[in-house]
């Protein structure tokens, strides 16, 4: 096997974070605690939709056993009407990290929402901020042209972003168009940023699937989900959702529902549909890391045997 080049920057005064990444439903959660019951670590959500209290069952939350048996952060630190961006989201987990450091332990940070996780290790792109009059205007043209036409108008300024949104996603959409008029250049130049030096000393590895056996495993766990209550749970926090938490697969989906939108089954395909397609979101962005070391975990592998295979190259010299 070749030698994998460790990042050596200590910028963080610390010794490296340890990080778990993966799509939605490769099974990071169930890893993660296997590595805590084995090294004396804490965990760190990187989830965007995990910060709010509520929010469980769709979110795929640890559950209350699994927190206990292993120090988890970042989960249920804001209620659903707040909002939290990036910057926000950096703050609390480096407060999180260096209370983990200073008790002598290490922290693992575990998620899907590489945006968040590439500015916790990288810092903060210097992009434009909001512009509240021209999202306005950019939310017309998608309500009246359809979110193909602003898909359009991304691909003639920034093709590579119009390459990897969806051409329905309109809150990305408005937010890559946004930066083009603010800034005069593409959002895909924070890309560029991964070849800068890291603020956050880290050692990764990456939990892969098969696609149709993690399209299989997403499919189930939706419909574990709406067994487990999700409808629910959706009813009882609909009213407190804000403009953030309420754009959570599955919860804007069954608020469709509820409101007459769909039918229930509809719905629920939807949501699996959705969350398919976040899932190769994720492997896209994720396959710009760099010093990702990927593990293919196989049909018949149990989650400690993964957190082995796992910590094998997290504590490789």
């Amino acid at each position: 096997m070749p030698m994998v080049r460790r990042n050596s920057d200590n910028s963080d005064g610390g010794a490296a974070c340890w990080a778990l990444v993966g799509p939605t439903a490769s099974g990071k959660s169930e890893v993660a605690i296997e590595i805590g019951l084995r090294r004396s670590v804490e965990v760190v959500s990187v989830d965007s939709m995990q910060l709010y209290r509520g929010l469980d069952i769709g979110t795929a939350k640890p559950s209350a056993a699994q927190r206990a048996s292993v120090p988890h952060h970042m989960i249920d630190v804001l209620e659903p009407w707040q909002r939290c961006d990036v910057a926000l989201f950096c703050r609390m987990a480096r407060a999180a990290i260096k209370e983990i450091r200073r008790r002598g332990k290490r922290a693992l940070l575990v998620g899907g929402s590489p945006m968040y996780l590439k500015a916790l290790i990288w810092g903060l792109m210097g992009g434009p901020g909001r512009d509240a009059e021209l999202r306005r205007r950019l939310r017309a043209q998608a309500a009246e042209q359809g979110p193909a036409r602003l898909h359009e108008l991304l691909a003639g300024v920034d093709p590579e972003a119009a390459g990897r949104i969806h051409p329905n996603d309109v809150q990305r959409l408005v937010r890559a168009l946004e930066f083009w008029q603010l800034s005069g250049r593409p959002i895909s130049a924070d890309r560029e940023q991964f070849a800068g030096r890291a603020e956050l000393s880290y050692v990764m590895v990456g939990l892969r699937r098969e696609r149709e056996r993690l399209y299989g495993r997403i499919n189930a766990r939706v419909d574990m989900m709406m067994r487990q209550g999700l409808l629910d749970e959706v009813k009882g926090i609909r009213g407190r959702l804000g403009p953030q938490s309420s754009q959570a697969v599955g919860y804007k989906d069954l608020v469709a529902y509820l409101d007459g939108q769909m039918e229930l089954g509809e719905a629920v395909e939807q949501i699996k549909r959705k969350t398919r397609r976040y899932a190769r979101r994720q492997l896209t962005w994720l396959r710009h890391f760099p010093r990702l070391q990927w593990v293919d975990a196989a049909p018949s592998e149990s989650a400690a045997e993964l957190a082995l295979r796992c910590l094998a190259l997290l504590e490789a010299p």
